[in-house]
């Protein structure tokens, strides 16, 4: 991809994204994240109405008249984007990979951690870490992440969910909201998450394809594991082959959902054909 085209690319998602997170997410997400608390900012006449708690009782002796003190959320948080670059991310049936869709959720969620003045980190990660963007603020630095997840080319096309969490939780010294983007076709992340989650916000998003839920009767097929590479000739007449695959599927689906459910992170699942608007607007809603 040449700069011009790729810069063509970073406009069109920037425009698509920022308009989405300006419009519906910026409220949501300032109303779903919290700061870490309220610390003082001022004082103030006391009005009618007021907190009794919070009258300033060295000011109001001072000048014999009721002064309040006035207290602000204490805003400024930093996101942590996770993004599974593997193999598999780059399977899609629809007009679009599951690729796409991750980059799209992550500019969104991008624009609208920027629009409330929080810093924003990127790690890409296959089974190995494959990047690490430390977290800044800025528009400059959501391009520069936006850039990367359009064209990063990783070294590794496996996955180890389990070696991202621990590279996080290593890096990130103070609490963030981090959201893992994967279509976590991977186990074996149960303990790594369940300690992640106990200091971090944390919310896994799956990404999938409906081609991926069940394997077609169409004959005799060569595949290609997409994170190994290996090619094998698979009977997919064969009801039993079609039965394994389906519930290796269901496996993976129920592992993700109820290991996030347990380690008390947040879960959102979105097929590629469907609308990732209404699932991310749904689970704010649900949380705010």
């Amino acid at each position: 991809m040449d700069t011009k085209e790729l810069l063509k690319k970073v406009r069109k998602i920037e425009i698509k994204t920022r308009r989405l997170s300006d419009h519906i997410f910026g409220g949501e997400y300032h109303s779903t994240f919290k700061g870490r608390g309220m610390t003082f900012s001022e004082v103030r006449n006391y009005q009618f109405g007021d907190d009794v708690r919070n009258i300033d009782w060295n000011v109001t002796a001072r000048y014999n008249e009721p002064f309040v003190k006035v207290f602000e959320e204490e805003r400024e948080l930093t996101m942590m984007l996770m993004v599974d670059v593997s193999g598999s991310e780059f399977f899609g049936t629809t007009q679009q990979f599951k690729k796409d869709i991750i980059t799209e959720i992550s500019a969104t969620l991008a624009f609208s951690a920027m629009q409330n003045n929080d810093k924003i980190g990127l790690i890409l990660f296959s089974d190995q870490i494959e990047l690490y963007i430390p977290p800044k603020k800025g528009r400059f630095h959501v391009l520069r992440i936006i850039r990367e997840l359009l064209e990063f080319k990783p070294e590794s096309k496996n996955t180890d969910i389990q070696g991202a969490l621990k590279f996080m939780s290593s890096v990130s010294k103070k609490r963030v909201i981090a959201f893992l983007l994967s279509d976590f076709m991977a186990d074996n992340y149960e303990h790594s998450l369940k300690i992640a989650a106990n200091k971090h916000d944390i919310t896994g998003i799956r990404i999938y394809d409906e081609k991926e839920e069940s394997m077609p009767n169409i004959g005799f097929v060569q595949m290609e594991d997409a994170e190994t590479g290996e090619l094998m000739l698979v009977n997919t007449k064969a009801k039993s082959v079609r039965n394994q695959y389906a519930k290796y599927y269901l496996n993976r689906v129920d592992y993700f959902q109820n290991t996030f459910s347990k380690s008390g992170a947040g879960v959102i699942s979105s097929r590629v054909d469907e609308s990732y608007v209404k699932k991310l607007l749904g689970y704010f809603k649900r949380r705010g």
